[in-house]
C-alpha cells in the first residue's frame, strides 16, 4: 500500500486463494448489513471487487480520502468481524484490507475527453 492520502478513485489488488474462490464469492453475494453500512458510513463510495480465476482480485471505490476511510473502517467493531471471516480466503497473512495494493490510475477516458473540449 502506498502511503498519503487518496481521494477520489482507488484501485487495489489482493489474490484469493484459488482453492476457495466459490466460498468467497458466496461470501460477497450476502456481505453482512452491518458491514455494508460501516462502508457506506466510513466514506467507500461505489465500491466494486472484480475476481479472476486465478484469483486475482481488483476493487475500486471511491472516497473522498482512502487514507481516512481506511482508518475510520479499521475502528469499527464489524471490520475486525469481517476481516477475521475473510482472512483464510487470501494468500498473504494478516488483515486482508491491510495487504491491497493500491494501483495508479494512468489513463480515465472521460478526464482526456473532457481536456480535449476544453482545448477546443
Amino acid at each position: 500500500m502506498t502511503s498519503g492520502t487518496r481521494g477520489g478513485r482507488v484501485c487495489f489488488t489482493s489474490r484469493v486463494r484459488a482453492d476457495r474462490l466459490d466460498e468467497y464469492r458466496a461470501a460477497h453475494a450476502a456481505v453482512w448489513p452491518e458491514m455494508l453500512e460501516a462502508l457506506r458510513d466510513t466514506g467507500w463510495r461505489d465500491y466494486h471487487l472484480f475476481l479472476r480465476d486465478d484469483g486475482l482480485l481488483v476493487g475500486i471505490l471511491e472516497t473522498d480520502d482512502y487514507d481516512g476511510a481506511q482508518r475510520a473502517m479499521a475502528a469499527t467493531e464489524v471490520n475486525g468481524r469481517w476481516q477475521a471471516a475473510m482472512s483464510g480466503f487470501f494468500v498473504d497473512e494478516g488483515n486482508p484490507d491491510e495487504a491491497f495494493v493500491l494501483l495508479d490510475e494512468v489513463f480515465h477516458l472521460e478526464s482526456q475527453l473532457a481536456a480535449l473540449r476544453d482545448d477546443r
